[in-house]
C-alpha cells in the first residue's frame, strides 16, 4: 500500500512537471462561481496564443474571491494534457503616478472620495452640456449601453486622459454600425471652467465625434463633483495642472452600473470585449 502511495505521488509530481504555465495579464469581464471560472480579456502569452477573450476554470473556486468585471489582473495558466485552469490569480488596484504622490494621498485622506454607487447598483441621473451646447440626461439613453469616462482636453500627460479619450476613439471605430442603437459614449471633463462647449466642439473634433452618439460633457463645477463624487472621483488644481483619478464606467441598459475599469492598464480592445458582452445582454 505503501508503495502505492508513493507511486501515485511520483506520478503526480511528473504529471505537475510536464504541465506548461504562462503568465497571464487580462481585464476580467465575468465571475462564474458555479461553474468555477471566470472570463477574461487577455494579452497574447507570445508563442502560444494571440490576444482574445475567453473563459478561464480554476480548481478552487478561493481564487475567484474578490473578482469583478473590469479588474485588472495577472495569474498563471497551467496548461496539462487533459485541462487547463487559472491559478495564482492576483488583482492589480491602480496606483496613481501623479507628480506628487505623497500630496495626493494627503488629500485623499483630507477628500475621501464618497462612492455612492457600487457595481450592480442604479446610477442617479444627471443632466449637463455636450459639445454642441445641448443638454444631455444619463436617462434619455435608457435601453441602452453608457461607456462613460473622465478628462480635460488640456492634460499633458499621454497616458492619461488622453488614452482613456482614445480607447473610446478605439471603441468608435469598432462599434461604428452600433453606436446610437445599442452604445453611448459620454467623456466628462474635470475642468469645466476651460473646457467649455466650444472647447470641448475642437477636441471631439479631432477623435471625429458624432455629436448624437458620443457626448462631451461640461457644466457648472458644483455639477461636474457632484457626478465625479458618486463614483469615488477626485480632483483637483495642482501647479496649473488636475490631479485626478483614473476611471471608465459601463452602466448596463437598465441604467446599473455594470463596471468600473479604474486607472490606465486596460486596453481599448479589452474595454470593447466587456462592452460586447455587456450589449449582447438584453
Amino acid at each position: 500500500m505503501r508503495a502505492n502511495t508513493i507511486l501515485l505521488a511520483l506520478t503526480s509530481a511528473s504529471l505537475a512537471l510536464a504541465a506548461d504555465r504562462y503568465p497571464v495579464t487580462g481585464i476580467v469581464l465575468e465571475v462564474d462561481p458555479p461553474h468555477h471560472s471566470f472570463v477574461a480579456s487577455c494579452a497574447a502569452i507570445p508563442g502560444y496564443m494571440d490576444a482574445m477573450s475567453m473563459p478561464y476554470s480554476v480548481l478552487d473556486n478561493k481564487e475567484l474571491a474578490n473578482l469583478k468585471p473590469g479588474a485588472y489582473v495577472d495569474f498563471t495558466l497551467v496548461v496539462e494534457k487533459e485541462r487547463s485552469y487559472a491559478e495564482g490569480i492576483r488583482i492589480h488596484h491602480y496606483e496613481s503616478s501623479e507628480r506628487e504622490p505623497l500630496l495626493a494621498r494627503r488629500l485623499e485622506l483630507l477628500q475621501p472620495p464618497r462612492a455612492t454607487v457600487q457595481p450592480g447598483q442604479a446610477v442617479p441621473d444627471f443632466t449637463l452640456t455636450d459639445q454642441t451646447g445641448a443638454r444631455v440626461t444619463l436617462s434619455q439613453f435608457a435601453g441602452k449601453v453608457v461607456a462613460l469616462t473622465f478628462f480635460y482636453t488640456s492634460c499633458p500627460l499621454p497616458d492619461y486622459c488622453f488614452r482613456l479619450s482614445n480607447n473610446f476613439g478605439q471603441l468608435n471605430k469598432r462599434f461604428a454600425d452600433r453606436m446610437g442603437r445599442d452604445l453611448i459614449l459620454l467623456s466628462l471633463t474635470f475642468d469645466p471652467v476651460h473646457d467649455t462647449p466650444k472647447v470641448l466642439a475642437e477636441y471631439a473634433a479631432t477623435w471625429k465625434a458624432d455629436p448624437r452618439t458620443w457626448h462631451f460633457l461640461t457644466g457648472p463645477l458644483a455639477d461636474v463633483k457632484a457626478v465625479t463624487s458618486r463614483f469615488g472621483l477626485n480632483f483637483w488644481p495642482d501647479e496649473g495642472y488636475l490631479t485626478h483619478s483614473l476611471h471608465t464606467l459601463v452602466i448596463d441598459r437598465r441604467g446599473k452600473l455594470a463596471a468600473d475599469f479604474e486607472g490606465n492598464q486596460f486596453t481599448a480592445k479589452q474595454l470593447g470585449d466587456y462592452l460586447e458582452a455587456a450589449m449582447a445582454e438584453r
